[in-house]
């Protein structure tokens, strides 16, 4: 549980942070900008029907480097697959391991950063991080849906301004799961803390889609973000898998 006097800090020097006006209170990857590059996906498709003797025992499209850098004991995977490495256009699938191997939700369509991918994010570069990261630490300007992660709610995470594409960015941190690139885990998504240092960017989040390019983070529908919220659970390890889809093939 986060205390007040821990959220007030962080909140007030989250907005010193983005005083040169930017999205929410948090980090360079959430402010707003002015171009655009690709046209959004729009709507989902269903995930082949995987029966029970069929389920892989590996995830599909993870080549043996990416693979191997996913925990033993992750027993739920993110796969945020980019169209391209320089695309801002991906999908999402929730992976799910039982006894006879890895079961695929449903195909999510998202958008990540602007100029797409990158194997050494830099802050300011606008491209997501490739990489396998944890799931630990969720939060939103709307309340706790009923999620086993921790959760922070506060004004913290307003989301004023517009996109790259125009698009008004008003709710797009109404639900948020901190991805674990550059940050603390068990700390609200807000915190500023920074291991590798602040020129290797943070506040990368699953966060709910405005319609457009992110400067870092991957975004889907608020639906589906309130879907994860919900399924996401501590004791099974989540992580996320992202990166174009040349990158996770490796």
């Amino acid at each position: 549980m986060i205390t007040l006097r821990r959220r007030a800090a962080l909140l007030a020097a989250s907005l010193l942070l983005t005083g040169c006006g930017g999205g929410a209170a948090a980090t360079p990857e959430h402010r707003p900008a002015a171009t655009a590059t690709d046209t959004p996906a729009t709507s989902g498709t269903p995930a082949p029907a995987i029966s029970v003797e069929s389920a892989p025992q590996r995830i599909p499209g993870l080549g043996t480097k990416t693979w191997a850098a996913v925990p033993q004991d992750a027993a739920q995977v993110v796969v945020v697959t980019g169209r391209g490495r320089d695309s801002p256009l991906s999908a999402v699938v929730l992976y799910r391991r039982s006894a006879a191997g890895w079961q695929a939700g449903r195909h999510w369509p998202a958008h990540n950063a602007l100029r797409g991918w990158s194997d050494h994010h830099l802050g300011g570069d606008l491209r997501s991080p490739v990489g396998v990261y944890g799931l630990t630490d969720a939060g939103g300007l709307l309340r706790d849906p009923g999620t086993r992660l921790s959760y922070d709610h506060g004004v913290g995470f307003t989301s004023p301004g517009t996109g790259f594409e125009g698009e008004p960015l008003r709710g797009s941190f109404d639900y948020v799961i901190a991805i674990d690139y550059n940050r603390e885990p068990g700390t609200s998504p807000l915190d500023w803390t920074r291991p590798l240092g602040a020129n290797r960017g943070g506040g990368i989040w699953l966060h709910v889609d405005h319609g457009g390019p992110t400067h870092g983070c991957v975004s889907i529908a608020e639906e589906h973000m309130k879907e994860l919220l919900l399924v996401l659970d501590p004791a099974l390890h989540p992580v996320v898998v992202m990166g174009d889809h040349a990158s996770l093939a490796r």
